[in-house]
């Protein structure tokens, strides 16, 4: 399968360089202090926050790369690109702990300016080799001694509550590491989405798992009051499945399908997201022309950018990232289709696809 940058003007557009840059820093970073950092855990990036242009963005904080900050004005070089980056402060809600000495940035940390994220479960059953995703760094924060295994409903509830009160959070997601049971975290999800909706009335809350065996979890999730749900296959290509993600390929795409759906269902059109990475090997354009299936079913695919993280399998085998060519041309293509959909992943109210930090997919209009 290719992974190469598309031909120069195959597909007869104009490149939008202001997308080509938001491409490169994504996957360069950019060089100098930020002060807000997410180092390892469930998600895509070891990033700092920062908003781009006003919007949220996660860049890799990197002395080797080609672009600096001076002023608010990102530069590549001596030359001003147009766009403006300020980085997120450091939230207060940091400075607190619980009443048993639990920092609250072990159990829930912001991303981008308005975003509250936590892994409820930080652990999961397909963490050990030979079954872990190769991208995934899930257990790594909890082996490092910055967050705690299982947070119950009650930390997380003061927390959430703190937040809002203290920095002006938004929005909250909620991920799990995979369980054991049929459920694979739904449970646990919907006891933690209660808690914190009665300690912040209203707070938009996005979860995330696994399609549980018994789809009756999705809508305990709704019921709980999640607004927004994201079940993430990372890709719809088998072989890149199996060599990515070699436990999480035993689940059949039909049980994400058959979940999606349902979710779908339950949550509404848009209300759904998934992770596709670019820079696993799947072929671009096929891995658009999955992108557009999903939109059809009304399923946001949120593209983002694979980044070996330290700590990851990839990284330990030196494997790196795609071209920013390949992402920018990925990132255009599933942008246009989900503007001819109608679908905006600021609509989903919370959640990855509504922060958008992570990917390019917002700044192209999607």
């Amino acid at each position: 399968m290719s992974v190469g940058t598309p031909a120069a003007g195959a597909t007869g557009t104009t490149v939008d360089v202001r997308i080509r840059t938001r491409a490169e820093l994504a996957l360069y970073g950019v060089r100098g202090p930020i002060p807000l950092r997410r180092p390892q855990g469930a998600g895509p990036s070891d990033d700092g926050h920062v908003l781009v242009d006003g919007g949220n963005a996660a860049l890799p904080i990197n002395p080797a790369s080609p672009y600096t900050v001076r002023d608010g004005r990102v530069l590549l070089g001596d030359a001003d690109t147009g766009l403006t980056l300020t980085p997120v402060r450091r939230p207060r809600f940091y400075d607190l702990s619980t009443a048993d000495g639990v920092p609250y940035e072990h159990i829930a940390r912001l991303h981008g300016a308005d975003v509250l994220a936590t892994t409820v479960v930080q652990t999961c059953i397909r963490y050990a080799e030979p079954e872990r995703c190769r991208f995934c760094t899930i257990e790594e924060s909890l082996r490092a001694g910055t967050t705690v295994a299982a947070k119950t409903p009650a930390q997380l509830a003061e927390v959430a509550e703190a937040a809002v009160r203290l920095d002006g959070v938004r929005q909250m997601v909620m991920t799990t590491g995979t369980t054991a049971g049929p459920d694979r975290g739904a449970k646990h999800l919907a006891r933690c989405v209660r808690a914190v909706l009665e300690a912040v009335p209203g707070l938009p809350i996005q979860v995330q798992c696994e399609p549980p065996a018994d789809l009756a979890w999705i809508r305990e999730l709704r019921d709980a009051g999640a607004v927004s749900i994201g079940i993430h296959v990372e890709s719809l290509d088998d072989e890149v499945r199996r060599r990515w993600m070699p436990g999480k390929s035993k689940v059949p795409l039909a049980e994400y399908e058959a979940a999606w759906d349902e979710a779908v269902r339950v949550f509404g059109r848009n209300r759904v997201s998934t992770y596709l990475l670019v820079g696993l090997g799947e072929d671009p354009d096929e891995l658009i022309a999955g992108a557009g299936r999903l939109i059809d079913r009304g399923v946001y695919p949120f593209v983002v950018p694979f980044r070996p993280m330290p700590g990851t399998l990839a990284a330990r085998d030196g494997i790196g990232g795609p071209s920013p060519e390949l992402l920018r041309y990925v990132t255009e293509r599933v942008a246009a289709l989900l503007r001819a959909a109608g679908m905006r992943g600021a609509d989903q109210r919370a959640g990855c696809a509504a922060c958008g930090a992570c990917g390019v997919l917002s700044a192209a209009g999607g």
